[in-house]
Order: C-alpha cells, then sequence, then structure tokens
C-alpha cells in the first residue's frame, strides 16, 4: 500500500510512465473515449492503492494482472475489498488474455461498464 494521497499521486505518474505491453494495447483501445465513449483513466489514486484502470461514472476498477499476481493473492484481495468497500465494482484480466484477444477483453469490459451503469442508475436518481 502507498502512504499519503501525495505519495500515491507520485507512485501513479511513475507507474505511467513504464507501461507494459498488455497496458499499452489495453489503453490504445480505451483511451479518448474509444470503448463505447466511456472515459477511461489509467493508474488512479483510490485511497491507499493505484488502480490499473476505472471508469468512475461506473465506479468500475479494471486490473491486468501480470504473472506475479499469482503471488500477490492475499494483497489482491485485501486491495479488491477496500475498493468494493469503497462502492467500486472490480474486475481483473490476466495480461495473456489482453494479448491474446484483445477484443474479447473489450467487450467483458464493456459489458462490466454497462451492468455498473444500470446498478447505480437507480441510486443516482434519488
Amino acid at each position: 500500500m502507498e502512504g499519503d494521497p501525495g505519495t500515491a499521486l507520485a507512485r501513479a505518474r511513475q507507474l505511467r510512465r513504464r507501461i507494459g505491453d498488455a497496458e499499452r494495447l489495453f489503453w490504445s483501445r480505451t483511451r479518448a473515449h474509444r470503448l463505447a465513449g466511456f472515459k477511461i483513466k489509467r493508474q488512479v489514486p483510490i485511497g491507499p492503492f493505484i488502480a490499473d484502470f476505472v471508469c468512475k461514472a461506473a465506479l468500475l476498477v479494471i486490473e491486468l494482472d501480470g504473472d506475479q499476481h499469482a503471488e500477490a493473492e492475499g494483497y489482491d484481495a485485501a486491495r479488491t475489498e477496500y475498493l468494493e468497500r469503497h462502492g467500486y465494482s472490480v474486475v481483473r484480466f490476466p495480461t495473456r488474455d489482453v494479448l491474446r484477444d484483445i477484443e474479447g477483453v473489450l467487450e467483458e469490459v464493456r459489458a462490466a461498464i454497462e451492468g455498473r451503469m444500470r446498478e447505480l442508475e437507480p441510486s443516482r436518481q434519488r
């Protein structure tokens, strides 16, 4: 976990400069409202964590997990629990899936965003 918000922001900036192949491909297909018009941001600080990608309108965090995540299951579970307690839903994709089937991943993300938007709609009308 990162410390104060300033530290998290500095870490997010650093991560934006060091982007892997799967993240680069995903970002190239989702930036600038390219995914069904939804705004996706990358390396977004949320509390003590930095989310890979976020659609704030849907309160959806999109995580691309490389091979190192196999050893980080406890950390990932705590992170997901924190994000869900703060209103976010989390979807995860192995980086190999992004590289092998970007269209399939994008379709799942689009469906997840649209599903979250439907879930959130009643509470936003109050």
